[in-house]
């Protein structure tokens, strides 16, 4: 089942400033209420006789965003505590007082060059209405602000792309093949042409992983050779590297025999 969605609930506070204005403020209440914003506004809430300071204050408080639709008229207005925009006003304060982080009020810019706000809102991002030619992109943005659906997702922090030089763990394997040439070169001494790969796991002292590394780096090297049942054989090249390491029989490098 899918999870079912609120639906965000916006109150719109606005000042009566003209005809056109009402007109542009219910146009853009219907725009939000098609986009699946439960938008509230007095031109459909109220008639003659209703209480307006209740309504306000029932709405203010139960909408989960209030929109100030911030004309030069509505912040000259709020900044005097006049009409009912400053009876709103003195709600909305006293509601950001009880929480400074709120984000619940959105100031809406409809002015012509300029971008001012109501005092009290001085801190608050707004989105600009003011021109035609940006309402679509403002709108957009107000609409997935509503919704909790940002444009851009922030993404999940990754692995860090460094390892410390302690934290890495050391190239065992020119130890590991000293090792095994030294348990080779002991088989050859003792007469025996290969050493053979099962007795070689028995005497390692190294787990058979390392030790299959060691034979595989050793080969590549041209120190040994391996059959199909990976025996190893010591090549001419590995004699070389036992006398110069010192793993001849005795323990020291037979200087005649690299002649």
């Amino acid at each position: 089942m899918k999870p079912i969605i609120a639906v965000p609930k916006a109150f719109i506070s606005y000042s009566h400033d003209s005809q056109d204005h009402k007109r542009w403020v219910l146009d853009f209440a219907t725009r939000l209420r098609n986009a699946g914003v439960d938008a509230i506004l007095d031109q459909w809430e109220l008639r003659p006789g209703d209480d307006l300071p209740h309504f306000m204050e029932r709405n203010l408080d139960t909408a989960d965003r209030v929109l100030m639709i911030c004309t030069p008229n509505y912040v000259t207005k709020a900044n005097a505590g006049a009409g009912g925009v400053g009876y709103e006003k003195m709600i909305v304060t006293a509601d950001l007082l009880k929480s400074i982080d709120s984000n619940k009020v959105i100031p809406i810019i409809r002015q012509a060059g300029t971008h001012n706000v109501p005092v009290f809102l001085k801190s608050k991002l707004f989105l600009d209405f003011s021109r035609a030619d940006q309402f679509e992109f403002s709108f957009d943005e107000l609409v997935r602000t509503l919704h909790g659906a940002p444009l851009f997702e922030k993404p999940p922090v990754g692995n860090r792309p460094f390892t410390p030089v302690a934290d890495t763990p050391p190239d065992r394997t020119g130890d590991a093949v000293r090792a095994l040439m030294m348990l080779i070169v002991e088989d050859f001494e003792a007469g025996d042409d290969y050493s053979i790969y099962r007795v070689l796991v028995d005497k390692a002292v190294m787990s058979r992983s390392m030790l299959d590394l060691a034979i595989a780096k050793s080969s590549t090297e041209g120190l040994v050779s391996t059959d199909s049942a990976k025996n190893v054989w010591i090549t001419e090249k590995g004699k070389h590297y036992a006398i110069t390491h010192q793993l001849d029989k005795g323990g020291k490098a037979d200087t005649d025999s690299t002649t």
